[in-house]
């Protein structure tokens, strides 16, 4: 796709979603990191129904080890994987007190070094929680881009690098809320609804609907 085909691609969902957000509920970068824990392979919707009561009280790593995975196991029982999500969000709590000062760094790297965080999961908590231009690739982001053909990619991080490169620097703050939001409620998986899509006639795919 060409520069300008690509720019333009952008301005037409940014004029749509002028500021868009996580659909994911939280109340501080610590709210978000658990919240996107719990996120992997749920809805957005089910873990805001289950974080509503829990972030209520819990707002620290500290509060959360005082809970205990028991409980917090109780709080998330309705998301997929919950045993394993809640034995990760109580291991990463401790590594935060233990080894960050309770706090959220704001660094890929480190944050990586917590259970249950992977490059999307950091990518997704550096850009809504500190404004950093990171670009998170999940699985709307990873078929958007590459039906659209704004890259062609095997893989998420292949898909986040060729975006990395082809994103003008005065879109890539929101670029991956504003595909994960076109993947979610236009371009989805089993009948993208190109008749109402913005950017159809910039897109590459070739088996569009009608």
């Amino acid at each position: 796709m060409k520069p300008s085909t690509v720019d333009l691609l952008f301005a037409r969902l940014a004029a749509e979603r002028p500021d868009p957000k996580s659909e994911l509920h939280y109340v501080n970068p610590y709210t978000l990191l658990v919240a996107v824990v719990l996120s992997a392979q749920a809805t957005d919707a089910g873990v805001n129904k289950a974080t509503a009561p829990l972030f209520k009280k819990i707002k620290t790593p500290a509060a959360m080890l005082a809970l205990g995975e028991e409980k917090l196991r109780e709080a998330v029982k309705s998301i997929n994987f919950f045993n394993t999500k809640a034995r990760n969000v109580i291991a990463l709590s401790k590594k935060l007190v233990d080894d960050f000062g309770g706090k959220v760094p704001e660094d890929a790297e480190a944050l990586q070094t917590l259970p249950g965080v992977g490059r999307k999961t950091a990518n997704v908590v550096l850009n809504v929680a500190f404004g950093q231009p990171t670009i998170a690739v999940d699985t709307h982001v990873f078929r958007v881009a590459n039906r659209t053909g704004l890259v062609s990619a095997a893989t998420p991080e292949e898909v986040e690098q060729g975006l990395l490169k082809i994103v003008p620097d005065k879109w890539r703050r929101h670029a991956h809320h504003w595909l994960i939001l076109h993947g979610r409620y236009v371009c989805k998986a089993r009948k993208p609804e190109c008749p109402r899509c913005i950017i159809r006639d910039l897109c590459e795919y070739k088996d569009k609907t009608v």
